[in-house]
């Protein structure tokens, strides 16, 4: 849409259609109509100051240090409180002075080094650089350009070094991207973690031993996390020093580019979790007081800092910081050809409160008005136009915690412009019911109530657990489900206790449950999928910088002694049959039953029927559930698909699927059709309507 456009109108263009498909949201048009100004505001600003969002973001190839055509070299920051810029490093031996930066207007500074006699950059790839800044008080302070794109800590020292990454040669890439994908069942990963040795692993690792394992087991998207640079190992990449460097304690820019290209190649999509919800504190070696002042990048004052996470905040109503942040997107989808992007922090950047001792209810008045930060707001709202503009295959991801409305609507509908939101209270109730629960208390209105509570027309991504679950001091579902019995009862040659029955049980069927019903995507954390034995936990003093919880045991997955095998496989066959058969991208479920005494769930989705019995011990012969109703066939033949009971999947092999179920005319639960089936106790199954013309839908 053309900034002037867009300007004329400022209520949204398809404001009516979201006010019609959610009325309560009427009250509060004027509202949509203030966000939506802003938005076109920016935009206009935009085109006229910039020459458009297009040159405007494209601002990562300027900004820093970047090599121009003639071996000359361009630098450009910006550091609105310094009284002077110079650029220091191997280069000129660390001469604090030689090389100074010429003022320009609104903060900025540049400086041209003209290429040597034999027209070589003077700054040659893989010296090392600082720019040196003359604080307001006379001070002289050595930092890293915001916009270094590759920093590297030696061993035995505290902060990071900048180091110019201008290789004769770049990787080069092979393979296209994949299609935008309908269903999209995502692997959330860490590299650092991806190995079950006690160390750091690199992306090369990642590359040739972990995406061939996630494309095994049917993922077909990968979220990376913890990838801009971060100088504290365990803040699992929430506090970024280094926005538009690639973290290198993993290996080179280069190799990222490589591991990209091959997942790529396998037809996965890779998704980057971006930080711009905050960023550290760190001044050596992050962006905090680049200038000297509190106010470059950030709010001054109380107002710039984050209570809880003790780090600094973006003022996004700044027009240098929009220019960062849109920039830095821009820079991961074009040079590293990311897919996508899952927004971290985004209740705390949506609210002056940032979420903090807050409680959302669901009242519509907790997301409008002065208590909403509308500048981070409009922020997104920006940087999910310009990715939809320039990049539309890619996809876009909010973490929030609060249900905003309209957060994953389309920006010419007053939205926020995202693709998907996070289902965050799915795996709050699991872990509530495991938790307080005897297992014949298990609600199951209460948990069908919880998968299927989503606004209409916008994306959830459903999880059973991710990351957060699996960190020290929290549990993962097969912890909490088997807790101390996983050291010493997950080999196939010692008893099956009833505690580790029940774990395994569960987590297929809590699996399963979430993924069916939950969303329009599923999201798993890497090594959840099998039940990893452990927590995570990252090296630090308080556990004498060990390694031992930094790790993932894919090893554990290939023993054939092990239980793990048994969770693994189940998690393989599950996605496998979501990609035959598209449930992710169908419409929400039918739900034909959730039945208290029994434990019973049954529900249709995308012409197949899932049974559930959650009941601990009372299993159903003859159990009748609702089937395909048509005017013209009243018999229908049934086939079991998926059976969370297969001796394969560790379960007792009650079932014969040989078996063939035949609907008949019998009224049950307001339906005109029905079929009875055998579902044992802790089971769950998928049959398939072998009868339903091919594109027919439940």
């Amino acid at each position: 849409m053309a900034a002037a456009v867009c300007v004329q109108s400022l209520l949204p263009p398809k404001l009516p259609q979201l006010l019609e498909r959610d009325p309560y949201l009427v009250p509060f048009e004027t509202d949509f109509q203030r966000r939506y100004s802003l938005f076109c505001n920016h935009l206009k600003k935009i085109e006229e100051n910039e020459g458009g969002l297009d040159k405007f973001s494209k601002s990562y190839k300027t900004f820093g240090i970047s090599q121009l055509a003639d071996g000359g070299i361009y630098c450009k920051e910006w550091a609105p409180g310094a009284e002077a810029v110079f650029l220091a490093g191997d280069f000129n031996g660390w001469n604090p002075f030689s090389h100074p930066y010429k003022k320009m207007e609104y903060g900025k500074w540049e400086l041209l080094i003209p290429p040597g006699q034999d027209g070589c950059p003077l700054v040659p790839h893989g010296s090392r650089l600082k720019v040196v800044i003359r604080a307001q008080n006379g001070d002289l302070l050595y930092r890293i350009s915001p916009w270094a794109r590759y920093v590297i800590r030696d061993e035995g020292k505290v902060n990071y070094d900048w180091v110019h990454w201008n290789p004769p040669q770049s990787y080069i890439h092979k393979h296209p991207s994949p299609k935008r994908l309908k269903s999209l069942r995502i692997y959330e990963s860490h590299v650092g973690i991806a190995s079950p040795e006690g160390k750091v692993a690199s992306y090369k690792n990642f590359t040739y031993n972990v995406l061939p394992r996630i494309k095994d087991l049917g993922y077909n998207c990968v979220q990376l996390m913890a990838i801009m640079e971060h100088a504290y190992y365990a803040s699992f990449g929430y506090q970024v020093t280094s926005f538009f460097a690639a973290s290198s304690r993993y290996g080179t820019p280069d190799d990222l580019k490589e591991m990209i290209d091959v997942a790529h190649s396998m037809g996965i999509t890779v998704l980057l979790d971006v930080v711009h919800s905050h960023a550290s504190k760190n001044s050596e070696d992050g962006l905090n007081k680049f200038d000297g002042t509190d106010s470059c990048f950030f709010h001054s004052g109380p107002k710039g800092t984050h209570q809880l996470w003790d780090s600094r905040l973006f003022d996004y109503a700044n027009w240098e910081v929009l220019r960062f942040l849109l920039s830095n997107l821009r820079m991961w989808i074009e040079d590293y050809r990311f897919d996508g992007f899952r927004f971290d922090g985004v209740t705390s950047m949506l609210y002056h409160h940032h979420g903090i001792g807050t409680g959302f209810s669901g009242d519509y008045n907790e997301y409008f008005g002065l208590h909403v930060d509308e500048d981070a707001l409009c922020y997104l709202m920006l940087a999910n136009h310009m990715i939809k503009f320039l990049h539309p295959e890619c996809i876009t991801i909010a973490e929030d915690v609060s249900g905003m409305p309209a957060l994953c609507r389309p920006v010419a509908e007053g939205g926020g412009g995202f693709d998907y939101r996070l289902a965050m209270a799915i795996p709050d109730k699991w872990i509530q019911i495991i938790k307080e629960l005897k297992d014949e208390d298990w609600n199951m209105g209460n948990i069908v109530h919880t998968l299927t509570n989503r606004r209409y027309e916008e994306k959830y991504i459903a999880y059973a657990e991710s990351h957060d679950q699996a960190l020290v001091g929290d549990k993962t579902l097969a912890f909490r489900l088997m807790d101390a019995e996983m050291y010493t009862n997950m080999s196939v040659l010692s008893p099956l206790t009833a505690v580790i029955d029940r774990g395994i049980q569960l987590h297929k069927m809590i699996r399963l449950i979430t993924h069916a019903l939950g969303g329009e995507s599923y999201l798993n954390f890497m090594g959840n999928e099998f039940g990893h034995p452990e927590w995570l936990d990252f090296p630090r003093i308080g556990n004498n910088e060990s390694y031992h919880y930094a790790r993932r045991q894919f090893n554990l997955t290939e023993d054939h002694l092990l239980r793990y095998r048994f969770l693994n496989a189940f998690d393989r066959d599950m996605n496998k049959l979501e990609e035959r058969f598209g449930w992710l991208a169908s419409p929400p479920a039918y739900v034909s039953e959730k039945h208290e005494a029994n434990k019973v769930i049954a529900f249709e989705r995308a012409g197949l029927l899932f049974v559930f019995n959650f009941h601990p011990y009372q299993s159903y012969v003859d159990y009748r559930v609702v089937s395909w109703h048509s005017s013209l066939i009243v018999i229908f033949k049934y086939k079991i698909l998926l059976d969370s009971d297969d001796g394969e999947y560790g379960g007792h092999q009650r079932l014969d699927h040989s078996t063939e179920y035949f609907s008949e005319e019998y009224p049950h639960n307001y339906r005109p059709n029905s079929l009875m089936v055998y579902i044992p106790s802790r089971v769950a199954i998928v049959l398939q309507n072998v009868d339903v013309p091919k594109g027919s839908s439940l």
